[in-house]
């Protein structure tokens, strides 16, 4: 294993010691947040549909990027699956819910989109280097929070069995990505190769726990939306809108 001396964004790695003193300071960072939570806020006040789900996505936000789990995410890949796993599935259905309806969903397009975009940023040589650069970092972040929020725009936007056909594609997808991180057999990260072991793990252990992840809840997310979308049909709950 290569030994290199790597300088993410949300700083060096930390020890279980310290790291819940690692806030992340960044002042561009806490200005953009600070100015869309006062967006949110003022939307709310004027009672525009879909403000609070900003709000709630600006706290995952802040979560993600603010909270010590931005400095965990340097010296764990499964913190930093859980950071991604928290853009994909958490920040990025709430900005849909927040925004205007689409009127042309295209969810083929969004679902392949964000699966290339996601698959992507998870090649060892690409993560390595969004580890070791800060704008190939926040070109990492937004492309994969952007591509979300589309994908979870145009399910938003779909008809019941559209919507369902792609929540079970991004679900397949993400399992497999899991599976094959989960069972590579050795370790590929190579930012997080001398930083585990403080935490208990080696990097293979690490990149297993993520894989993990990967594989069962976070593709099963995928499957619970669109069980509750198959039910809002058969209950006759959902009217059907064109896809």
């Amino acid at each position: 294993m290569t030994m290199t001396p790597w300088t993410p964004y949300c700083g060096p790695a930390p020890d279980p010691v310290d790291v819940l003193g690692r806030w992340n300071g960044d002042p561009v960072l806490l200005v953009a947040l600070g100015f869309f939570i006062a967006a949110g806020v003022f939307l709310t006040m004027k009672r525009r549909p879909g403000s609070p789900f900003l709000l709630g996505a600006a706290g995952v936000l802040v979560l993600v990027f603010i909270s010590p789990l931005c400095a965990l995410s340097s010296a764990l890949f499964t913190a930093r699956t859980l950071h991604h796993l928290l853009l994909l599935l958490a920040a990025a259905p709430l900005l849909a819910l927040g925004l205007p309806r689409l009127r042309a969903p295209r969810l083929a397009l969004a679902t392949a989109v964000q699966a290339v975009v996601f698959w992507a940023w998870h090649a060892p040589d690409l993560y390595a280097a969004a580890l070791s650069n800060d704008l190939v970092y926040w070109v990492m972040q937004l492309t994969i929070l952007g591509s979300a929020v589309w994908f979870w725009a145009a399910v938003r936007a779909s008809n019941a069995a559209a919507a369902v056909a792609g929540l079970l594609a991004a679900m397949l997808l993400m399992g497999l990505l899991g599976a094959l991180i989960l069972f590579a057999g050795q370790p590929l990260y190579s930012p997080h190769f001398a930083t585990t072991l403080a935490w208990g793990m080696t990097p293979l252990e690490d990149q297993q726990a993520a894989g993990l992840i990967m594989w069962a809840p976070a593709a099963a997310a995928y499957l619970l939306v669109a069980l509750w979308r198959i039910s809002g049909l058969f209950s006759g709950g959902e009217a059907a809108r064109p896809a």
